[in-house]
């Protein structure tokens, strides 16, 4: 095993793997609540590409709930959560791995 391999895994140990933000691979999981939010979502998604931000879209089925419980297990530092009324505002609503909803944000 080579010093970047081993140092490797004494961080994804330290952390637990829930690295912070800077080294997740995953920075942002962008969270539509239905398919009618699914345009905006990708839009949202794609602004944050550009900002050098890597995201992941759950374009998936399954319910919010399940969404963000999957999020949270996969420890990405932050979801974006979209439903009818973000698209109406043009806003998002923001959650945090640990501290949890943080309100809604342009």
């Amino acid at each position: 095993m080579g010093s970047v391999e081993r140092f490797f895994g004494i961080l994804i140990e330290h952390y637990a793997g829930a690295l912070p933000m800077w080294l997740a691979p995953v920075q942002v999981s962008v969270l539509p609540i239905a398919d009618a939010q699914a345009p905006f979502a990708r839009s949202v998604a794609a602004d944050l590409k550009r900002e050098g931000i890597r995201v992941a879209l759950d374009e998936g089925n399954d319910r919010i709930s399940y969404k963000i419980r999957g999020a949270t297990l996969q420890k990405i530092p932050y979801m974006v959560v979209i439903g009818e009324r973000e698209v109406q505002a043009g806003k998002v609503a923001l959650r945090e791995r640990v501290a949890g909803d943080l309100g809604a944000v342009s």
